[in-house]
């Protein structure tokens, strides 16, 4: 386990939707691609994570299932021998080191945190829970106890990256620089992956707003188990602009810099490539008709590999990666153990 580690996750709470696949998926398997044999891959499931937002219990188990079938059915290689895919609640690490790391995270840190305060504002103040104001102390966890250096994140998790950092660095000054691996920082982050500060699907019916499963935007919103048909209808019922003429500006026409971006993902082509080739084009019409046949190639094949998985094959290589990782992170969590004066 000597290779460095490049750590990411996904949130299984509900169905996974476009965004997910073109803001998250997508990039974990050209990490997986990109540095097989290179570096250690963990993909974990922050199932704990979960319940930081409305989530419904009863199907959250076979939800965590279900999604781990789409990433392979998105082309996740469950034969790679550096890739590891685990559930954080199966590794009881995370919860005993994020207990630790809250009692040297000061409250000051965590009320800053922009994550907290507009989730906060989207629900009454007597129902924010401690768990969404603590939830970035037990994502230093999942980060430090593998000694990931590498986090690919979107923008909106850089604050909870520095945190991890902040963490870091107070243990080691602490008890000893060799404690824990501290995570680049954000700059160096983005250069690693390439990213000039990750991909941010839209809404389609408001596109000022994140495409998400944690709202209700049905519309607005491609879910991956949605039909060819389906999602093509949402595509065309996008909402675009008045000005008439099409241009990549995520200020001035965020519905259609939202299509275009869409749009070059599929294909695979730079973004600014696929807007010069629509640029000053007016026909709103040709480029939804084009998004769309691109969704209905995505989800049709999506479909089709989906039912094709290997469970067995699947939770074989599910659990075979969760009692390493056990192993891993109860090695590191007893030498912190130690260095705060749990363990001899």
């Amino acid at each position: 386990m000597s290779k460095p580690v490049i750590l990411t996750g996904l949130r299984a709470n509900g169905e996974f939707h476009l965004g997910n696949y073109l803001g998250a998926i997508l990039p974990m398997l050209q990490l997986q691609q990109r540095f097989a044999g290179e570096y250690r891959l963990n993909m974990f499931v922050p199932d704990l994570h979960s319940f930081t937002t409305p989530v419904e219990h009863a199907k959250l188990y076979l939800q965590i299932v279900q999604n781990l079938k789409m990433y392979v059915a998105a082309g996740l290689d469950l034969a790679n021998d550096d890739t590891y895919i685990y559930r954080q609640s199966f590794v009881a690490a995370h919860s005993e080191l994020a207990v630790i790391l809250n009692n040297f995270t000061y409250y000051g840190e965590l009320s800053r945190m922009t994550q907290f305060k507009e989730k906060g504002e989207q629900t009454k103040e007597t129902s924010v829970t401690a768990g969404l104001f603590d939830y970035p102390v037990l994502m230093a966890a999942d980060i430090l106890l593998y000694g990931a250096e590498w986090v690919p994140v979107g923008e909106d998790q850089r604050q909870h990256i520095e945190l991890a950092r902040d963490i870091a660095l107070r243990l080691n000054h602490r008890f000893g620089d060799d404690l824990l691996v501290v995570p680049a920082e954000w700059s160096q982050q983005l250069a690693f992956v390439g990213s000039g500060g990750g991909i941010r699907i839209r809404s389609l019916r408001n596109p000022d707003q994140k495409m998400s499963k944690s709202i209700d935007d049905p519309a607005g919103t491609i879910l991956l188990s949605d039909s060819p048909e389906a999602a093509a209808k949402k595509i065309m019922g996008a909402t675009t602009d008045s000005v008439g003429a099409i241009h990549y500006d995520m200020e001035k026409q965020p519905g259609i810099g939202n299509l275009l971006q869409i749009l070059a993902l599929l294909i695979g082509e730079p973004v600014a490539e696929v807007a010069g080739k629509w640029s000053g084009k007016t026909g709103y019409g040709d480029l939804k008709t084009a998004v769309a046949s691109e969704v209905k190639v995505l989800l049709s094949g999506l479909h089709k590999r989906l039912d094709a998985v290997n469970e067995v094959e699947l939770m074989r290589k599910l659990e075979a990666s969760e009692y390493l990782m056990r192993d891993v992170a109860g090695q590191r969590l007893y030498k912190i153990q130690q260095a705060v004066g749990l363990r001899p």
